[in-house]
C-alpha cells in the first residue's frame, strides 16, 4: 500500500508561485509513474503534469506549459510541483497519483483511472 500526502497549497494573488510537494510511502516510490491532477468546483478531475520513475521524462497539459514543473526527488519519496505565473482558473483542488506501471503519452496519462493511488488534496487558490 503506498499513501500519498501533498502539502504547499495555500492562497496566492494572480502572478505569483507555489511549489506543491507529495509525500510518498514505500520502499517502490521510484518505480512509480506520478502525475498531479486539480479539480476546480463542478468540473472533472484535470491532468496538469506527469514525470516516469527517473525524472526524465515529464508531461504538461496545455493549460499550464511553460508555467509550471513537475519534479521529483527518488531519496526523498517527493515528487514537486512549481507553480508560477499562476491565474484565477488555476484554483482549484491538486491531487498527486501514483501508477506503478508507466503511462503513455495521451489518453492514458489523463485519464484518472490509470493511476492506482491519490493524495487527499491540497487546495490552491488564486486571487484576482
Amino acid at each position: 500500500q503506498v499513501q500519498l500526502v501533498e502539502s504547499g497549497g495555500g492562497l496566492v494573488q494572480a502572478g505569483g508561485s507555489l511549489r506543491l510537494s507529495c509525500a510518498a510511502s514505500g520502499r517502490t516510490f521510484s518505480s512509480y509513474f506520478m502525475g498531479w491532477f486539480r479539480q476546480a468546483p463542478g468540473k472533472e478531475r484535470e491532468f496538469i503534469a506527469g514525470i516516469s520513475w527517473s525524472g526524465g521524462s515529464t508531461y504538461y497539459a496545455d493549460s499550464v506549459k511553460g508555467r509550471f514543473t513537475i519534479s521529483r526527488d527518488n531519496a526523498k519519496n517527493t515528487v514537486y510541483l512549481q507553480m508560477n505565473s499562476l491565474k484565477p482558473e488555476d484554483t482549484a483542488v491538486y491531487y498527486c497519483a501514483a501508477s506503478v506501471t508507466f503511462l503513455r503519452v495521451g489518453p492514458q496519462q489523463a485519464r484518472p483511472g490509470s493511476y492506482d493511488y491519490w493524495g487527499q488534496g491540497t487546495q490552491v487558490t488564486v486571487s484576482s
